[in-house]
């Protein structure tokens, strides 16, 4: 049964009305379900609004596993020392980039650890080179830096910068990631905001320790930096982690934060993350119907995504642009879905992706 309260606030921040710090807290703590599908409708409809049926693609190239942190809840931290490690050449790089352009994709993300031996220098060669041959939209992430590279980068032509806060608890974030403070990520956030850049952030929902006050707390973060783009996925355990013990975060506590940043936000650009699909097969249809509008193929050459492994199941879980494509067509036949827009010369795709899998997960399509 739906409270009337609840009911109440939920339409309340639908229309636009602001939520109190106590009203974020009250949405996120319920457990009944039919709350839960109340505020999930609502984050749909405020996405649809706000930023319409596309499904926004961003092709990621993850060309570094190696790492010089050492947090808790990473499969590719320094100690990790069963983890296959490896580094693109910059023409590997660039050609992976290359193969965005003919599978219909307008950005690529080019995500690794910290790693030191992309210097300055040759991440500017890289963006370079990828900006001249195929002038695609560059988003960069790969952790803090200092704040003369953010600028060498964007001066070279980078376009966006995803840097996840992951925890707004100091406490938490100082113990996850030894050696550094929240007060160092969030510095970094202002001065990519202040060089123009398109920032994305984001959390993990479910770590060990965290309360729905902290999770309020990053949504409250999210208001307050004006992010283009959100991350929001559950904790996955890895088994070669100092976090072994612990458990998956859930997959309705990550949908309820996705959903009230969605209400909140309005037109911020949320991706639905392989992470939920790995806590259940149908994680990301399911965060596209509580408000996500983005979903990112891997265009990673195959004999290096397998060793990127931030968390357990990820590998497994990809889909890269051609296993979209023919993903897609198949559901034409099963579902009776018109595969209504091809991937070539789009970035984004109208009623095709998302309603495919919505359909696959019951979801009515309105």
């Amino acid at each position: 049964m739906v409270r009337e309260e609840y009911w109440q606030k939920v339409r309340s921040a639908k229309e636009g009305q602001k939520l109190s710090p106590e009203d974020i807290l009250f949405l996120l703590s319920t457990a009944e379900r039919e709350e839960e599908e109340v505020l999930f409708g609502a984050a749909d409809q405020v996405r649809k609004d706000c930023v319409g049926d596309e499904v926004h693609l961003r092709g990621i190239v993850e060309f570094s596993n190696c790492c010089a942190q050492n947090c808790l809840y990473c499969g590719l931290r320094r100690d990790n020392h069963a983890l296959v490690r490896y580094r693109m050449s910059l023409v590997e790089i660039v050609a992976a980039a290359k193969n965005a352009r003919p599978q219909g994709l307008g950005t690529v993300v080019l995500q690794s650890g910290e790693d030191p031996w992309f210097t300055r220098e040759r991440v500017i060669d890289l963006i370079r080179a990828i900006k001249e041959d195929t002038n695609l939209a560059i988003t960069l992430s790969v952790g803090e830096r200092p704040y003369a590279d953010y600028l060498a980068w964007k001066k070279a032509g980078a376009d966006r910068y995803l840097l996840k806060h992951e925890t707004h608890s100091p406490t938490l974030f100082r113990g996850l990631r030894p050696g550094r403070e929240l007060g160092e990520r969030l510095q970094a956030l202002r001065w990519l905001r202040e060089l123009g850049y398109e920032v994305g952030s984001g959390n993990i929902v479910g770590l060990p320790g965290q309360t729905d006050e902290d999770l309020a707390r990053d949504i409250q973060l999210f208001i307050q930096y004006d992010f283009d783009m959100i991350g929001i996925g559950p904790f996955i355990v890895h088994p070669q982690t100092p976090l072994a013990w612990a458990a998956n975060g859930q997959l309705n506590r990550t949908l309820k934060v996705l959903a009230i940043t969605r209400i909140i936000t309005r037109d911020t650009n949320l991706p639905a993350t392989t992470a939920a699909g790995v806590l259940d097969q149908n994680g990301r249809r399911r965060a596209l119907s509580a408000g996500a509008n983005v979903v990112m193929p891997d265009i990673t050459p195959p004999n290096y995504r397998q060793h990127y492994q931030i968390y357990p199941g990820k590998a497994r879980l990809t889909l890269d642009c051609q296993e979209f494509r023919n993903w897609g067509r198949a559901q034409e036949k099963e579902a009776g879905i018109e595969w209504s827009c091809e991937l070539e010369g789009a970035e984004t795709v109208c009623m095709d992706i998302r309603n495919a899998f919505l359909e696959l997960a019951g979801v009515r399509i309105r």
